[in-house]
């Protein structure tokens, strides 16, 4: 079970919540998409898409996965492959997978109905203690602590903490003095405001210090520190990976591979890769090795080499070689079950990862 952190042992600051919550009433964002509601599978659902991804981004996703999906039931009951096509362009596609069996898991476990107790809404899919919390918060106004990136950032600046955010022993101080802040009431308009401040005034660049509540006892603020202020990660290098994507084309269909559940693009379909191929060949190695993976596929009329491009995951950096091929005819793959030919016109529809979507479309 994941456990909610031990009690604080940092004295409560009345003043914080106090000041946060004045300031949150006045100039806060009151005029979002799920916000003014207590139901919690839109709270969720907001709370998903919000996970590393601006309020601006996902405001069509949330309203388009409301007109498909208008509750938890029609959401676990579709197929994934609805869900990923949805979802393609929000990235971080390990969201919308947990997305999918969370929604299975609220119906079959919860009888669609959403647990107040944070420590058991954290152990669903894709929600951890700070989503659980602000979840709870929301729909059912529990007292409860989060702790996001934004959350992170206000604290370390306003009492001037040192170190990694992320460090084990650093988060640990920030989950105690998290909670030691809550209020007794109004919890939501608090928990709103932690938001609220960090996504739109307390902003890791440029934040907007002389629109901030506590500016008179920001300690970062104070000595000069707001560009020091939360420890950035160490940095360490980030690997270099290489593919050479397939653009196969017959007609007007083209083949695509459905990717394993797991992993980057997980679930999605794109374009089938040769992973060991890169930018490091020369022309007539790339077009050499494409023709052999080929030769069970189709009969070749054109082959052509476009630029590199490259594209940046969390963890790694992607040079993609794109090689668009045309059949002048195509040999049954019947057993390749991980292979389909689609409609060029029906792509659209077509769960793709947003490079993919747009070196096709560009």
């Amino acid at each position: 079970m994941k456990r909610i952190i031990d009690a604080p042992v940092v004295a409560h600051d009345a003043d914080f919540s106090a000041r946060l919550i004045v300031w949150q009433k006045q100039h806060g964002r009151h005029q979002l998409p799920w916000q003014q509601t207590r139901d919690a599978y839109r709270i969720w659902l907001s709370e998903i898409m919000l996970q590393q991804t601006q309020v601006a981004t996902v405001i069509p996703y949330y309203h388009r996965f409301l007109q498909q999906f208008p509750d938890i039931g029609a959401l676990a009951a579709a197929p994934v492959e609805q869900v990923m096509a949805l979802w393609a362009g929000l990235g971080y596609y390990t969201r919308a997978r947990n997305l999918h069996r969370c929604a299975q898991a609220v119906v079959q476990q919860h009888a669609g109905v959403f647990p107040v107790d944070i420590e058991t809404l954290a152990e669903l899919p894709g929600i951890g203690l700070s989503t659980a919390a602000a979840i709870s918060a929301f729909a059912y106004g529990t007292r409860a602590a989060i702790l996001d990136g934004n959350v992170k950032r206000v604290l370390c600046r306003v009492f001037g903490i040192d170190g990694f955010p992320g460090q084990q022993v650093i988060e640990r101080q920030l989950w105690q003095r998290a909670a030691a802040l809550l209020p007794e009431h109004d919890i939501e308009a608090y928990t709103q405001g932690l938001m609220d401040l960090g996504a739109t005034v307390c902003t890791r660049t440029r934040p907007r210090c002389a629109l901030c509540p506590f500016q008179s006892r920001c300690i970062a603020h104070q000595n000069n520190r707001i560009s020091e202020l939360p420890a950035r990660r160490p940095k360490k290098i980030t690997p270099e990976k290489q593919c050479v994507m397939l653009w196969i084309t017959h007609n007007d269909e083209l083949l695509l591979e459905q990717r394993p559940p797991s992993g980057i693009w997980g679930g999605l379909q794109s374009l089938p890769e040769l992973a060991r191929l890169g930018g490091n060949q020369d022309a007539e190695d790339v077009d050499a090795e494409v023709r052999y993976a080929l030769a069970d596929v189709g009969e070749i009329i054109e082959l052509r080499t476009l630029p590199t491009f490259r594209h940046a995951f969390t963890h790694f950096r992607l040079h993609v070689t794109p090689v668009k091929v045309t059949l002048a005819h195509r040999y049954d793959m019947a057993a390749q079950a991980a292979y389909q030919w689609r409609s060029i016109s029906s792509l659209d529809s077509a769960a793709l990862p947003a490079p993919v979507r747009k070196l096709l479309e560009g």
